[in-house]
C-alpha cells in the first residue's frame, strides 16, 4: 500500500527528483523508493495483483469456504491465478528489466524462483482440470507459499539494514541474500507442510477454471 501510495502520483504527474537526505540509512531507503519510481508503472502492474493475491491466496485454502461456499471459491480461485500469473510475468520483467539493488544474485533469484511461481500455477490448473484434488492441493501450496516469500524477505532485509553497522555489507551485497533466504525458506517450509498435513476427504473438489 505505500508502495502505491507513493507511485500513484508519479504516474499521474511525473517524476519528482526527492530531496537528498543527510541520514545515511534514510537515503538508502530513499534510493529504493528511488529505483521504483523510474518504473512505477511496471511496479504497480506487479503490486496491485500482489494485494489481490495476498487477501484471496489464504481463504483458497479454506475447507470451511469450500464446503459452504463452492461457487465463490471456484471465483476467487480463477481471480487468484489471473493475479498470480500477472505476478508472475511482471516479476520476470522486472528481473530483466530493472537494475536490481542486489545484482545477479538477486535477480537469479528472483529469476529461478518467479519462473518454479508460474510453473506451480500451471501444474495445479492441470490437475484441477483433471480432479486431481490432491496433487492441486500440493501444487497451490507451493504456488503461494513461493509468492508469499516477499513478505518475509522485507524483514530480512530490514535485519541486514539494522545489522549493518556491524557487517559492513551493503544493500548491493545483502539484497540477494535476503531473496535467497526468503525463497528457499518458504519452499522447504511449503514441502514440510504438504507432507504433515495430507489431504482430508471433502466436497472441496471443483475446478476453478
Amino acid at each position: 500500500m505505500r508502495r502505491m501510495v507513493h507511485l500513484v502520483p508519479i504516474v499521474v504527474g511525473g517524476y519528482h527528483p526527492p530531496a537528498v537526505s543527510s541520514n545515511p540509512v534514510a537515503a538508502q531507503f530513499a534510493k529504493l523508493d528511488e529505483l521504483f519510481a523510474h518504473y512505477p508503472i511496471l511496479t504497480l502492474v506487479h503490486i496491485v495483483p500482489g494485494l489481490l493475491f495476498m487477501l484471496l491466496g489464504p481463504l483458497q485454502f479454506s475447507s470451511t469456504i469450500r464446503a459452504r461456499h463452492l461457487r465463490w471459491h471456484r471465483w476467487s480461485g480463477r481471480v487468484f491465478v489471473i493475479c498470480s500469473v500477472v505476478i508472475g510475468i511482471s516479476a520476470l520483467v522486472m528481473s530483466f528489466g530493472m537494475p536490481a539493488i542486489g545484482g545477479f544474485n538477486q535477480a537469479a533469484a528472483t529469476t529461478l524462483f518467479a519462473t518454479f511461481f508460474l510453473f506451480a500455477l500451471c501444474k495445479a490448473f492441470w490437475y484441477i482440470r483433471r480432479r486431481e484434488i490432491a496433487l492441486h492441493r500440493e501444487w497451490m501450496i507451493r504456488a503461494f507459499s513461493v509468492g508469499l516469500a516477499v513478505a518475509t524477505i522485507r524483514p530480512i532485509i530490514g535485519m541486514f539494514f539494522a545489522t549493518s553497522r556491524f557487517s559492513r555489507l551493503t544493500p548491493h551485497e545483502f539484497f540477494g541474500i535476503a531473496f535467497w533466504i526468503g525463497f528457499v525458506l518458504h519452499l522447504v517450509v511449503a514441502e514440510a507442510w504438504i507432507h504433515a498435513t495430507p489431504p482430508q476427504p471433502e466436497t472441496e473438489g471443483a475446478p476453478i477454471a
